[in-house]
């Protein structure tokens, strides 16, 4: 097998896959979107909302803000983030506040909601680090490959959590350590 980078920048990597069967490629694709855990809001509980949006319209809206992943954090790790905010104006995800200054919203700019005069919003968010196979809020990024040939032209698009480059490690590091899990278990 051999990997040829084509494109490498932190938001988008193409490269091609030679050698290599298609169930590896299909392998390497669901890995990279299945298996790299990020941070993702879960729960929220609201303890008010005067707003002309529904709780859960809200809530779904937050669960998919990407945040920031730090590079020692362990999958199952929380983080609380609070929403405190009265209108009038469009309330950015840059109005979330973490409890931990490693993890925020990647793109400060992100409208959430928009509220009138006297308008309130009070949410307290639970951010997880889980992999895509728990829920697609957390899954790093689009992963796609194309057949030429005997050879797989891949492309890893971030959704800005980790580089398109990390995502591709985290999920080789994490298809070896599989492997190495069921060469164990037949040893026993």
């Amino acid at each position: 097998m051999k990997i040829t980078i084509e494109s490498n920048n932190p938001d988008e990597m193409t490269f091609t896959l030679s050698d290599a069967p298609v169930s590896f490629a299909n392998l390497v694709r669901r890995y990279a979107i299945n298996s790299v855990p990020v941070f993702a809001i879960s729960e929220v509980s609201i303890y008010e909302n005067n707003s002309s949006f529904f709780d859960e319209y809200i809530t779904h809206r937050l669960g998919l803000i990407p945040l920031s992943v730090p590079q020692k954090a362990k999958e199952g790790e929380e983080v609380t983030l609070m929403l405190d905010v009265t209108g009038p104006g469009i309330i950015y995800a840059e109005s979330l506040k973490s409890t931990d200054k490693n993890v925020d919203p990647v793109y400060p700019k992100m409208p959430i909601i928009k509220l009138l005069d006297d308008q309130n919003v009070r949410m307290e968010c639970k951010a997880v680090l889980a992999p895509g196979r728990v829920h697609a809020r957390h899954q790093p990024g689009m992963v796609a490959y194309e057949k030429n040939g005997d050879s797989f032209k891949f492309k890893i698009e971030s959704y800005g959590q980790m580089t398109a480059e990390m995502i591709l490690k985290k999920a080789l590091a994490n298809i070896k350590e599989s492997a190495e899990n069921v060469e164990s278990s037949l040893e026993e």
